[in-house]
């Protein structure tokens, strides 16, 4: 079989897959490592914060926040991953960090609406982990 047919062929295939499949092979390996906790979302962090009744625009601008804290600290986005948004139901590309990473923490203290969650003792937690 000729390589311009296999290719048509595995479209075709990818066509005709449920969304939920097609958006997790498109993650790959970034997805499995959100799933094993090794990499987590914002929400994630807000939720094992006891903060997952923030509302949804409150968390898209932490989100924010975060990714220009660790935009600054590397010089490069984080990776990205396709998760199902938990209150519409659409498909959408978030961010995801290491559950250590400091910008999570300079995240909750640069944005107003959580920087009450902002307490030396994740910080000190963030820190000693990482080093």
């Amino acid at each position: 079989m000729n390589a311009a047919r296999h290719i048509a062929r595995t479209h075709r295939a990818a066509r005709h897959m449920v969304k939920a499949l097609r958006y997790r092979c498109l993650s790959g390996d970034i997805a499995v490592a959100v799933d094993t906790g090794t990499l987590i979302r914002t929400g994630d962090l807000l939720e094992r914060l006891g903060a997952d009744d923030l509302k949804d625009g409150f968390k898209s601008w932490y989100g924010r926040h975060v990714k220009k804290a660790y935009i600054a600290a590397n010089g490069r986005p984080p990776v990205m991953v396709w998760a199902q948004h938990r209150t519409t139901g659409k498909w959408i590309h978030v961010a995801a960090y290491s559950p250590f990473d400091l910008s999570l923490y300079i995240g909750l203290a640069t944005y107003k609406q959580t920087a009450f969650l902002a307490q030396p003792a994740f910080f000190q937690a963030a820190y000693t982990e990482a080093a």
